[in-house]
Formats: C-alpha cells, structure tokens, sequence
C-alpha cells in the first residue's frame, strides 16, 4: 500500500498553483512557503466590495433612515473609517503568524471557547453574508437575461464553490482579475450618478439616524475583520505593514465610494419612485443603456467576487473550530459543504432584500464585541509572533475571552438595541442617541476583558 502524502509535502506541492486544490485547514502556513505581495491586499478588499450589496447600505441611509445627502456621506464615512482601520490591524497579524483570523482568536478565546465567535463567524459571516450577496448577483443577472433568478442564484453558487474549493491561490487570481473590471464600470457608474445628486431632498430622518447609518457602515467594513488574515497569511513576517495599510486602503475606498452612490441614486430617483422590490433596476436607471447593461454584469460579478470570500472564510472558521475530517482537503470539503447549504438558504431568502438592514446590523452586533476581546488581548498581554503553540493547542483554555464576549454583546444589545424587531430601554427613552450597541459592546468587551483575564488566570 502506498502511503498518502504528509501535509507538508501537499503545501510544497500546491506552491503558487492555481488548478490544485489547497490542501490542510487552518494549520499555520509555514515561512518557505509564504509567497504574494503585500500590496494584492489592495485587490483582494477592493473587489469584494463592488458589488450591490455595498450600494444598498447608502441607499437604505437616505431611503429607510431619511438622511439628506451630506449627512448620509458623513455616517458612512465615520462607520468605514472605523471598521477600516480595525480591518488593516488584522490583516497585518496573518503575516506575523501564518494563521487564519479565527485561528488566531484562539489565544483570546481558548481553544474550545473560540466556539463562539468562529462558530458566529461561519454561520452569520460566511453563510449569511453569501445569501445576502447571492440575491443581489442573482437579481442583477435575471434582469439582463430575463433568466429565473433561481436558476442565477445556482449559477453563481457553482462558480462560487469551484473558486472557494480551490481554494487562497484561485481566491486570489479571480480578485486580481475581476478587479480593474469592477472598478471601471463601478467608477464610471458612480461619476455618472453622483452628477445627478439632489441635495436638497431627505432632511427628515428617524432619532439617531447618523448613528444607526454608521453602525450599518460598520456592519459591512468592520464584518471583514473576522476574516481580515486569511488572506494575508501567506504573506512574509516583514511584509505585515504593508499588507494592513493596503487592506485598509482597498476596504475603505470601495465601501465608501459605492454607499456614496447608494445615496446619491435615492436623492436622483426620488424615494417615492424607488422600487424596494428591485432595487439594482432603480440604480440603472440613472445610467445610459449601455452601462446599466454593463453594470448589471458587474453587479453579477462583484456578488461573485464577495462570495468567494465569504465562502473561503467561512470553511476557515469551521476548521479553526478542530473539525477534523479523515482527508488532508477538509477545508476544501467544509467549503463544499458551507456553499450547499448556502445554497438552499439563498432559495428560501431570495426575495427578502428589505431585511438587508436587520441583517447587518445583528452582523455588527456580534463582532464589536469580539474585536473588543481581541484587541484587549493584543495590546495588554503582547505574545511573541513566531510562537504558534498557544494558537494550535487543543488544550489551551481562556475563560475571560467567551465570558467578556458574552456579556458585553448581551447588555448592549438589551439595553442599546435599535432596531424594527426590539428596541431597548436607552433608545426608547433618548430616541436621539440613535442605535450605540456597537460602540458600548466593543468598550464593554475590551474592559471586561482586562479585568476578568487576570483575575481567572489565578484561579
């Protein structure tokens, strides 16, 4: 009987090949096989981004939240620059360590307590996240061919599983290429219709509306920082800078420049005339034939270029949890798996686009929590880089991280939360203050955490 390949040797040999499958799960990546530049960090958070998604968020600050122009562009401003910094910080740990984002969590979390944000991250991050796109790609390409938009959602399943199971090397090709595509004919697209801005329209928003917008805005860009190195772990240790200052750039450029659009097309249309039920043919509708025709391809794309990576991402998380599978591929399986189920969520919420708000911001609520934990962890108890045993021990226990998580995201959601399903005791008393369960998580977090990791270290 001949003796399978170690998983050394499948790394040697998956090199920088693109037609191989990536093999292993969230194991660290070792330093000769690091390779890439730092500044594809660029490409690979500007792509994702230029897709409709990202509109709807500018769009739903004029629409649903009632802002005028300029205090729309100054909410998702703030909420960007927010998540787009935090973002850049962790994209530049994956360089330092090798390690997957949620692999990293590990040291904050313990190995079995990092259940709850990889676990959270899997399902609402990659799974939700890729049925939230999946409507807009498959709404936009229904709309250019007529075809049903269930037989587009499983079109862009497919090639969404073929580039996910494949794996970082095809992830990264397919973002590099889609790229200057996207770009063109979103640039294009947004000079065109912020030309057609109506200023003076909006100017009656709900209590706290700059607030809710920039937690929406912060629902998308910050969203990225639970996978933010799992891009970047291939990179070289001297190469982390670079990469975070890149992956800053690239998120918050392309979010906001589209959420921007968002809100100028509202002001352009008129609210009244939009149609909630399809929003993409609204936005086209303030473009020349020609690139609406385009733009909806590029919609298509930018769906297809998000869901790659919600769907990489989220087999990542599901491995850093220590599933094991009897194959050296069970990252490539755990993506097959995660983009089928996908798949039958998408045909149950094909037609829900107006729940795109509650979605993200139930996605923010989670995850200002976790940075919380996290960052507390790194800046208050620093760990040596290169040493990965605290990151791979199954061992490994921190009960301060989950605990502090835990509560910070349970009070400030009781007590902050703002949104049509339940609103809390803070906002309904203080209307003004808006929705701040993100910004009370995220600090609650970080000081529970500080406290509550020495006290438990004794014990």
């Amino acid at each position: 009987m001949v003796a399978s390949p170690s998983l050394e040797t499948l790394q040697r040999e998956y090199g920088t090949r693109i037609t191989a499958v990536e093999p292993g799960g969230a194991e660290p990546i070792p330093i000769e096989e690091r390779h890439g530049s730092a500044y594809q960090q660029a490409w690979i958070w500007t792509s994702p981004n230029m897709e409709f998604a990202t509109v709807l968020v500018g769009v739903l600050a004029v629409l649903v939240f009632g802002l005028t122009f300029w205090q729309a562009v100054a909410a998702l401003v703030l909420g960007n620059a927010l998540g787009a910094v935090f973002h850049g910080v962790f994209a530049s740990w994956g360089p330092r360590t090798g390690l997957a984002q949620m692999a990293l969590s590990r040291k904050p979390f313990g190995f079995r307590g990092n259940l709850l944000p990889a676990g959270l991250n899997a399902v609402l991050g990659g799974l939700g996240w890729l049925a939230v796109n999946s409507i807009s790609g498959a709404l936009a390409l229904a709309t250019l061919t007529g075809w049903s938009p269930y037989f587009c959602l499983g079109l862009a399943m497919v090639i969404t599983l073929c580039i996910a199971v494949f794996g970082h090397n095809l992830v990264q090709v397919f973002e590099k290429v889609a790229f200057p595509i996207l770009a063109v004919v979103f640039l294009v697209g947004v000079a065109l219709i912020l030309a057609q801005v109506r200023t003076d329209t909006g100017g009656s928003p709900v209590p706290g509306a700059v607030l809710i917008v920039a937690g929406t805005a912060f629902g998308q860009s910050g969203g990225w920082c639970t996978c933010a190195a799992d891009y970047a772990r291939y990179l070289r240790p001297g190469q982390a800078r670079r990469a975070g200052l890149s992956a800053a750039l690239g998120l918050f450029t392309s979010v906001t420049l589209l959420q921007v659009a968002g809100a100028a097309a509202v002001t352009a249309v008129g609210a009244a005339a939009w149609n909630d039920a399809d929003p993409v043919a609204s936005y086209v509708s303030l473009l020349p034939g020609w690139l609406g025709t385009v733009t909806l391809l590029g919609v298509f794309l930018g769906s297809l270029a998000a869901n790659s990576l919600n769907l990489y991402s989220s087999s990542l998380s599901l491995a850093a949890l220590g599933v094991r599978l009897p194959t050296a591929f069970g990252r490539a399986v755990l993506a097959l798996v995660m983009g089928l189920v996908a798949l039958v969520i998408g045909v149950l919420v094909l037609q829900e686009v107006n729940r795109f708000t509650d979605y993200l911001l139930v996605v923010s609520y989670w995850t200002a929590p976790w940075i919380g934990v996290v960052l507390a962890d790194r800046l208050l108890w620093r760990h040596p880089d290169g040493d990965l045993h605290v990151f791979t021990d199954r061992s490994h226990v921190n009960r301060a991280g989950p605990i502090a998580m835990a509560v910070a995201l349970v009070v400030s959601v009781a007590l902050f939360g703002n949104q049509a399903a339940y609103v809390g005791p803070i906002p309904r008393a203080f209307p003004e203050v808006g929705d701040l369960t993100l910004e009370v998580g995220l600090v609650l977090a970080f000081a529970l955490y500080a406290v509550l990791r020495p006290l438990l270290a004794r014990r």
